[in-house]
């Protein structure tokens, strides 16, 4: 079993006014520390931007670069996606990283709403994502989509149609698809062939269920602990690895907890923790 490191689980967000964000060098070296030996790049900027420095940063701690979540709006006929996803796969031929893990951005910031995707824009859509999928498969980089709170491939009748309506492998986020009404083992189920990577996050269903009827925002499901660490919450990651095992997955697992911090945490505490109880419940199950 791969496992890699997200910085979103030490509070590292793209989203305005998410909260602190804690610098690289604490982040990737609290990844090693626990054991880990890959971690995806983060938001944009958050790493150099520069390749070989960001190349330069990861390398430091001994991490193998797994790829990036990478935020396109791929639904709007008057916006072509393909200029920044080239200016990253540039960065990926120096830096490294095999999957580009796509949401389907809504144009809009943060992730507490978004605008309903008509006809045309399923169509551009689709359109869109086989454009990027072969712009990166030509860099050897896998595009995969990400069902994700807030963007335009949320809830899971939308992610069955893009997976029913085209063959675009699937970031398999047990929390996103939770939190969007799949039932996660069902959906693993019937399409374990399609997943190429997976980012593993638990979560309290008593608090993820009041994101659909609109009784809590995302953020402020963030700020309720709508995630916990692996093993302490309601998805039954025991049912999914042996689901993506029989099925011959040799993918990244991607540890992810979604949290917002107010201030730098104290030496030796924090996020290190949760990511450190994720690690161990989900190596126990290899």
């Amino acid at each position: 079993m791969k496992i890699a490191g997200a910085p979103i689980s030490w509070g590292v967000c793209e989203v305005p006014g998410w909260g602190h964000q804690m610098a690289p060098e604490r982040v990737l070296s609290e990844m090693a520390e626990i054991g880990l030996t890959a971690t995806e790049f983060g938001p944009q900027g958050w790493l150099p931007i520069d390749p070989q420095e960001r190349a330069a940063m990861v390398a430091k701690f001994g991490l193998q670069p797994v790829g990036a979540f990478f935020l396109a709006v791929m639904h709007d006929p008057d916006v072509d996606p393909l200029p920044q996803v080239e200016a990253e796969l540039r960065a990926f031929e120096a830096a490294g990283g095999e999957f580009l893990v796509l949401a389907a951005d809504s144009g809009r910031d943060g992730y507490d709403d978004r605008p309903v995707l008509d006809e045309t824009g399923w169509r551009t859509l689709f359109t869109n994502m086989s454009r990027i999928r072969e712009v990166c498969a030509a860099k050897g980089v896998t595009a995969c989509l990400h069902p994700h709170w807030g963007t335009m491939v949320q809830n899971v009748d939308e992610v069955t149609r893009v997976l029913d309506n085209s063959t675009v492998g699937l970031c398999l986020d047990t929390g996103h698809l939770a939190c969007g009404g799949a039932d996660v083992v069902e959906l693993v189920s019937s399409y374990a062939d399609r997943v190429d990577i997976v980012h593993a996050k638990d979560i309290r269903r008593s608090i993820t269920e009041k994101l659909l009827p609109g009784e809590l925002t995302w953020s402020q499901g963030i700020k309720a602990g709508m995630f916990t660490p692996i093993g302490r919450g309601d998805i039954d990651f025991a049912a999914i690895v042996a689901l993506l095992d029989d099925a011959g997955f040799n993918g990244y697992w991607v540890l992810e907890q979604d949290v917002m911090l107010d201030v730098e945490p104290p030496a030796g505490g924090g996020p290190i923790n949760n990511a450190r109880a994720s690690l161990e419940a989900l190596t126990a199950l290899a």
